[in-house]
């Protein structure tokens, strides 16, 4: 059996890119969190995601209970398995996973970076940190509701580039997952209109959407009064790239898009200069 790794911080999309990653790689079946998975179905294993805290978490992620490894041994053996994916948050995880399941040693070792850009890296993380979300790379019907104070809802549909159907992710909220910090929407919009009003060109930032799901996208509409005292595509261009800066800076989103709608105004007597 060829063993591969996957590894990356934790929250930075993993589990997310699991099943897509393992589809383009052949690859049949995971080890993720503490469970077996074969072709998209769990097979066997508990998840750590349901463990009350973060330290039996992380035991439960890497078999150190003998009744959980033996388990998840006995599965493997069951089928027959050409490629095995190993999910860890490191590559040390990954083979202290693959010592404790007897599995030999890993022959490639991939890392989050290698499979996702920056702006989705980020994106996550920031989903991890406001929200408390966590993946499995298993359908809805596979989890035990009864596990979980509060199941978010189903995640969506994992698809091919050709658009065949390769699995379906669920989104939790595990208990031991308890510090969140809570940005209101607000912050997003205060962000661009004070980015902003520190061209004298722009009258007003009338609106602003962020998209959060997949690449971060930002949409902004803005009023601008002419006759203009700069370069409209140079001046909108700076706007963007201070926009891309602060979201950095101030939230450490790396934005993969910022779109600009601009509408133009007379410049009165009253306008700022």
């Amino acid at each position: 059996m060829e063993i591969l790794s996957l590894s990356g911080p934790s929250g930075s999309g993993k589990s997310t890119s699991a099943l897509s990653f393992a589809h383009k790689h052949k690859i049949t079946a995971i080890i993720d969190d503490g469970l077996l998975i074969v072709n998209g179905e769990k097979i066997a294993g508990t998840s750590a995601k349901f463990e009350k805290n973060s330290i039996t978490a992380v035991k439960r992620a890497t078999f150190f209970f003998t009744d959980h490894a033996k388990e998840v041994q006995r599965a493997l053996n069951s089928y027959y398995i050409e490629k095995l994916l190993i999910i860890g948050t490191s590559d040390r995880m990954t083979q202290l996973i693959a010592k404790r399941l007897d599995l030999g040693e890993i022959q490639h070792f991939y890392h989050v970076e290698d499979i996702r850009t920056s702006s989705e890296i980020k994106a996550a993380q920031f989903v991890r940190k406001t929200e408390g979300k966590h993946i499995i790379p298993i359908p809805y019907q596979q989890v035990d509701q009864n596990l979980f104070k509060r199941l978010i809802y189903k995640g969506m549909d994992i698809f091919s580039h050709n658009k065949e159907r390769i699995g379906e992710n669920t989104i939790v909220h595990p208990d031991f997952h308890r510090d969140s910090i809570i940005i209101h929407k607000k912050v997003f919009a205060d962000i661009v209109k004070r980015t902003c009003m520190n061209f004298k060109d722009i009258e007003e930032c009338k609106s602003v959407q962020f998209e959060l799901k997949g690449l971060p996208v930002l949409k902004a509409a803005v009023i601008i009064k002419y006759p203009l005292h700069s370069n409209l595509v140079q001046m909108t261009e700076c706007l963007q790239k201070d926009i891309r800066d602060h979201f950095l800076q101030l939230l450490n989103i790396e934005l993969y898009s910022v779109n600009l709608y601009i509408s133009m105004t007379k410049r009165t007597e009253g306008s700022r200069n």
